[in-house]
């Protein structure tokens, strides 16, 4: 099995099974699940998966599995697993009347999710038009790209006065070169019709049509004055050196306008487009459909587009950005700082589109776009994030957040894709946003200060934010400078003040000592393939008392052998049942990915420590503590399973990180009334974390044992 079918495999295990997933898709970093139920999602075994970046839960039983550019590779290997196909033909589980057909439907890379019909709290019809900005743009994000990375290399070419792509008289191989990017945004509207009308289940090529019907050369030539001269008519904006054209049709007005480039037409046009569609549909006989669906619609709404839609869109359009232009005139400083500081925010909620959706508009209207230039900021703050990340994480040897953030930061600096940093890294940590928006405000702050002179920063071109994009921004040192700030500023706060709480730093340095330990132990064998015997000497574990671990006491004479492993115990921190941890409920520490050890069902409410040793970590919340004895025991307490929600509460702590404590010392007072009011399980973990670097670990389980009895036996 390859590692991508294994991948697959444990991804629809950690949603919860086959039969918990309602409906899948992707997007260009992300697997999209509308499952049954969200409560069945296993996050951190999603997490644990090689090729998952991250898991984020949303409203509405909906759930992304962020994978990053790998993402269709893993979505084919999903849909092409026999219980997927098995799926398809199930029966209706939730008897919503749907049946496996919408299962079956949604497993196509051609369809999003299944009906959304349901409501999604009380800001639904908001999330459904956000849905609705984004799943018209995502699709053609990869052309978006390819053409932002042609215009880089037009204005490296420009700069370096190779050519003058500005020039009306340059050869025909660059205004081939220029035809080349151009036609992507040229026949934008036309795109966004495409992936808007199948978002609204119309017939996407009938979306395409309308729009297009706006930009053929018959349309363009009612702009001609001298070959209509008593129907159109064209005046001249001297202030602006523009143009504005009516004609007559059939007697009435309609305003002529380029619609090459434009969104907000394409937009309001399908929303109109899908009434009048699936109003026909329910009245027209299936038989004739085919024929007559796309004839009504077409003869609706084209004209209705052209008169009416088509010119409300520009007005609309231009309106927006004109206030954003006199925002940026007005308060340039004010503008320069603001737009970082809010793109946090809005991208991973999806709110983003409607300001890229101006940036186009812009460079349709103005011939220029003011806001790219300071949402750089924002996007080399996220990048030079990630980059403090993969420093940690090289100086940390973590291999899997290493590889996590390079894939990151790879395609945030040579694409301007922040998905992969933002949702595999900076979501799953709350300590790296604050620093980020340092980073964000820095960059902007010193954008607004050096672009004063020049009015802002803007482009030409609709240009993916990346270093391969730098120099479509003008001035460009001045970009170049402000995304430098804002990149070199957040990366060295996460290099300095680390992006992780005590807790996660000391889980993951326990979880890499267990994972290197194993490493060392299948490269070069446990200590009896080395030639020491193990039964050459004995030793007998004296229990220990309430005053610290048990010692090895030697019970042969020294000249008789070599000394065998000393063994130790660790004590119950607290009275109860103990159980194995496979039963423990909790599926990271049934892995044993932190050791090997027990669960307590607890009978009393104070947590002893369970050793003599120094406190390595002490969570705020009070429900884990991480001891380290003497002679080299890692033991980690961990109280209940997920109690870190409760965010303290019921948990009185007695200890800080750093004492020094002794086997039966006082750690916690806590409540478990209260963790089983707030639905949480009791079950004490304690482990021993650096299990693998130390001969034997051995838990005593199946008993009710009282505070200091023995639980582990450890081997050194």
């Amino acid at each position: 099995m390859s590692d991508t079918q294994e991948s697959a495999e444990r991804i629809i295990s950690g949603v919860g099974g086959v039969g918990n997933v309602r409906s899948m898709t992707h997007c260009a970093t992300r697997l999209r699940f509308e499952l049954k139920d969200n409560g069945k999602v296993d996050q951190a075994a999603l997490e644990a998966t090689p090729e998952v970046l991250g898991a984020v839960p949303q409203s509405g039983n909906r759930y992304q599995v962020v994978i990053g550019g790998g993402v269709e590779g893993v979505y084919n290997a999903i849909i092409s697993l026999p219980s997927m196909s098995n799926v398809a033909h199930g029966e209706d589980d939730d008897n919503d009347g749907t049946g496996a057909a919408d299962t079956a439907a949604s497993s196509n890379a051609e369809v999003k999710a299944a009906a959304r019909s349901k409501a999604r709290g009380k800001i639904a019809w908001l999330d459904s038009f956000f849905e609705y900005l984004s799943d018209s743009f995502r699709p053609i994000l990869g052309v978006l790209l390819g053409a932002s990375l042609i215009i880089a290399f037009a204005s490296v070419m420009d700069a370096l006065g190779i050519v003058d792509f500005r020039s009306s008289t340059k050869a025909a191989g660059w205004v081939f070169i220029d035809a080349m990017w151009r036609g992507v945004f040229y026949f934008l509207p036309i795109m966004i019709a495409y992936n808007a009308a199948k978002k609204l289940k119309v017939d996407p090529w009938l979306g395409a049509t309308v729009m297009a019907a706006l930009m053929t050369p018959n349309f363009l030539s009612l702009s001609d004055a001298k070959a209509f001269p008593n129907e159109t008519l064209c005046v001249v904006n001297q202030t602006l050196g523009s143009s504005s054209c009516t004609t007559k049709i059939f007697g009435l007005t309609m305003q002529l306008n380029d619609y090459g480039g434009n969104v907000f037409v394409p937009l309001m046009m399908v929303a109109i487009l899908a009434l009048i569609y699936h109003g026909f549909k329910k009245v027209i006989p299936s038989s004739v459909q085919m024929v007559f669906l796309p004839f009504l619609s077409m003869i609706i709404v084209i004209p209705l587009t052209a008169f009416l839609i088509g010119p409300l869109g520009i007005w609309l359009g231009n309106g927006i950005g004109a206030g954003l232009a006199w925002l940026n005139t007005t308060a340039p400083f004010i503008f320069a700082i603001l737009i970082p500081m809010i793109y946090p925010f809005l991208v991973p909620l999806g709110l983003h589109w409607p300001l890229n959706a101006l940036m186009l508009v812009n460079i349709q209207t103005l011939g220029y776009d003011f806001i790219q230039g300071p949402m750089g900021a924002w996007n080399f703050a996220c990048f030079g994030a990630t980059a403090g990340v993969l420093v940690l994480a090289w100086r940390n040897k973590d291999k899997l957040m290493r590889q996590t953030a390079t894939g990151a930061l790879v395609a945030g600096l040579f694409g301007g894709v922040s998905e992969p940093s933002l949702y595999g890294i900076h979501l799953r940590f709350k300590r790296i946003y604050p620093r980020m928006l340092v980073g964000c405000f820095a960059g902007g702050l010193t954008l607004a200060i050096l672009s004063l002179p020049y009015g802002g920063v803007t482009t030409r071109a609709f240009a993916f934010t990346s270093l391969l994009t730098i120099p479509v921004f003008s001035p460009m040192w001045v970009y170049a400078i402000s995304v430098a700030v804002a990149f070199v500023v957040a990366m060295v706060l996460i290099i300095v003040s680390d992006y992780r709480t005590p807790e996660q730093k000391a889980e993951a340095e326990a979880a890499l000592a267990a994972a290197q330990a194993k490493e060392d132990a299948q490269a070069g064998g446990s200590p009896t393939q080395h030639g020491e015997s193990a039964d050459a000497h004995t030793s007998q574990a004296v229990p220990a008392d309430a005053s610290g671990p048990a010692m090895a006491v030697d019970a042969t004479p020294d000249s008789a052998a070599t000394t065998a492993p000393p063994v130790s115990v660790v004590h119950a921190p607290i009275a109860g049942h103990v159980i194995a941890l496979d039963e423990s409920g909790d599926p990271v520490f049934a892995t044993k990915a932190l050791g090997e050890g027990v669960g307590i069902i607890p009978e009393g409410g104070s947590v002893v420590a369970p050793v003599t040793g120094t406190l390595l970590s002490v969570a705020k919340t009070g429900h884990a503590f991480g001891i380290k004895t003497d002679d080299g025991i890692e033991v980690l307490v961990h109280i209940g399973i997920d109690t870190v929600k409760m965010k303290g509460e019921g948990f009185s702590v007695d200890v800080t990180k750093g004492n020094h404590v002794n086997a039966g010392d006082l750690l916690a007072t806590v409540d478990f009334d209260a963790i089983r009011a707030a639905g949480y399980s009791t079950t004490t973990l304690v482990t021993v974390t650096n299990t693998l670097r130390l001969h034997a670990v051995e838990p005593i389980t199946d008993v009710t044992v009282k505070v200091g009895d023995p639980i582990i036996a450890v081997e050194h």
